[in-house]
């Protein structure tokens, strides 16, 4: 249970047996009033950070001002994604000795003050250092909420509902990811393709952070923790000795430490597929009927992607009913890996937004898995520094991943033998998954 200083009205705890987790499920979540907050926090800050990801993205690719090689994209997605790894052993150390409240409320607003720093950089048609440090800036402070969103989480609902709960919280708020970049595709319809259009689209982003900050503040001090801290007072002593404390908090539970594999290895197939699809639709696809190419075309595998990630949703809760959490993440495993089969022989566009649908209900899935596990088996002092540890390993793999791709891959992203390799690396999760949780076998 949270060692919150919460009312019974708060927790939506009323006493009635009808009301329990197990009669009501999501239903009674949603009565919960400090995670419904913590709900729209999410919302908006992933809505936020979405747009603000595809209106980078856009400029960078699909800008008619300029060409975009593979290597130009990748520079692109690592923009998005290094935050996760440079921000987060900070992130860890941090959120388990500083208010949570007050790091969602000052994160977002700096990203408020930030974003249209950036967007007058687009304008200005500087794509050099400042652009892409800034771009940096932007996407690591908003990692650094993310990561205090999903250390929150155990303080607004009891321990027996964090599954659902957090099934519920990460799915709809990663579909608000895809909203926002669904959203920015929108916009530029409306604000222009050109430098001009991608600052404006950028700028709208501005909104999902300020009113993240403005419902974040609604909670009382240290309503989301944490309640107690054993981190070093010095903050580089804290990141070090953080890093290594989530490493041993993660490998002495072989159900956490199984499911970061498998996990680990989706992130490096899907930076395969990531890249490889965005040259597709940007150089080889041509409009076919209702299927587009362009940035229409990833709107479309976007769209494709949020329904899985959706009914990921439902169906992940039901399959750990029925096979457990252990056989869900290699039923997700497997599925991925078959339809990164089928891309790699058939490379057209009903293959890929297929396939964007499948990767994105199987990832969701394993990523579901991962977070329930550690969120029900880590302890909460230590939460902050496994979810570092979480984002470091996670995105370097798919930094690195989208790297060599661009290095490997020809201009238009026609590389079967690469859609190959992202399908052998879902069988590699899968014997990693099996070998360590034998280790718990056998202890």
């Amino acid at each position: 249970m949270p060692t919150s200083s919460a009312t019974p009205q708060e927790q939506g705890v009323t006493g009635d047996p009808s009301t329990s987790p197990e009669r009501l499920g999501v239903l009674r979540l949603l009565r919960t009033r400090g995670y419904r907050r913590l709900l729209a926090v999410r919302f908006a800050t992933q809505w936020g950070d979405g747009l603000f990801q595809a209106a980078l993205a856009s400029s960078v690719l699909f800008n008619p001002q300029r060409q975009a090689d593979p290597l130009a994209v990748a520079a692109g997605l690592a923009v998005l994604l290094l935050p996760y790894s440079l921000v987060s052993p900070f992130a860890g150390a941090l959120l388990d000795r500083w208010d949570r409240r007050l790091v969602l409320t000052v994160a977002n607003l700096a990203k408020a003050v930030l974003i249209p720093l950036v967007a007058l950089l687009v304008l200005a048609g500087n794509q050099g250092p400042p652009f892409y440090v800034g771009a940096l800036v932007v996407a690591g402070i908003g990692r650094f909420a993310l990561a205090g969103l999903s250390a929150s989480l155990p303080h607004v609902v009891s321990k027996r509902n964090v599954v659902e709960a957090n099934t519920l919280a990460v799915t709809v708020g990663t579909g608000m990811s895809a909203l926002g970049a669904v959203s920015a595709v929108g916009l530029r319809h409306v604000f222009g393709s050109d430098d001009a259009g991608s600052a404006a689209t950028m700028s709208v982003s501005i909104v999902g952070a300020v009113v993240a900050a403005l419902i974040a503040v609604r909670f009382t001090r240290k309503r989301l923790g944490p309640d107690q801290t054993d981190e070093h007072p010095q903050a580089l002593i804290a990141v070090a000795r953080g890093l290594f404390d989530g490493a041993r908090a993660s490998f002495a539970t072989p159900t956490v430490s199984a499911s970061f594999l498998a996990l680990g290895t989706h992130r490096l197939a899907f930076g395969i597929s990531t890249l490889l699809t965005l040259l597709l639709y940007r150089y080889a696809f041509i409009d076919d009927g209702l299927l587009k190419a362009g940035l229409e075309g990833i709107g479309e595998a976007l769209a494709l992607a949020a329904l899985g990630l959706v009914l990921a949703a439902v169906v992940t809760p039901l399959l750990i009913r029925r096979i457990g959490r252990t056989w869900t993440v290699r039923a997700a495993l497997v599925a991925a890996m078959i339809s990164q089969l089928a891309v790699a022989a058939l490379l057209s566009m009903p293959a890929v937004l297929v396939g964007a649908f499948v990767i994105g209900l199987t990832g969701q899935v394993v990523k579901l898995c991962t977070d329930a596990a550690v969120q029900s088996e880590v302890r909460d002092a230590a939460l902050g520094r496994v979810f570092a540890l979480y984002d470091v390993v996670f995105n370097v793999g798919y930094v690195i991943a989208v790297t060599v791709t661009a290095l490997l891959s020809p201009p238009d992203g026609r590389t079967p033998v690469l859609l190959g390799a992202a399908a052998g690396l879902y069988v590699l999760g899968y014997l990693g998954h099996d070998l360590l949780l034998r280790r718990r076998a056998r202890a």
